[in-house]
């Protein structure tokens, strides 16, 4: 599973000229599936991404949490993430999840922030999605499940 998390100072998705989520201060998430993702697996990664301390605090110094400044989350999957490009010039999307799982977790991860209270706005699984964003910093973090 892969996470791009941006720090946003707003951020919204437009699909079909309609916006399908909008968030002020907060992360912009792009979320990427593959085959061997789990509900396990998509614990950590939000257990990881909430945690993350990249809030600037009275100091500005990054020591505060999403949670600590009041953020929103936009949840936004994208398939692309698992692009591999070793060979040729157009990228290969095999590793990425069968819609029917990563559409799964995608809800998965999206029930389990707002159950833990967390303010979420959504793009459309499977759209042709705009996403506009304003990036705080720019501060873009790179969350990989192989990684944790």
């Amino acid at each position: 599973m892969r996470f791009v998390i941006q720090r946003v100072s707003e951020a919204s998705v437009t699909v079909d000229n309609q916006v399908t989520g909008n968030i002020n201060q907060g992360f912009l998430v792009l979320i990427g599936v593959c085959d061997t993702d789990t509900k396990e697996i998509a614990d950590k990664m939000i257990r990881k991404m909430l945690g993350l301390r990249i809030f600037e605090d009275a100091d500005g110094k990054t020591n505060l949490s999403l949670d600590a400044v009041g953020g929103a989350l936009l949840l936004v999957s994208q398939f692309t993430l698992y692009a591999d490009c070793r060979k040729g010039n157009r990228p290969s999307f095999i590793r990425a999840g069968a819609p029917e799982l990563a559409n799964e977790l995608y809800e998965y991860i999206i029930q389990s922030c707002r159950d833990q209270g967390y303010y979420v706005q959504t793009g459309t699984f499977g759209a042709d999605m705009k996403v506009q964003l304003l990036n705080d910093g720019p501060f873009t973090i790179i969350l990989d499940s192989v990684d944790l």
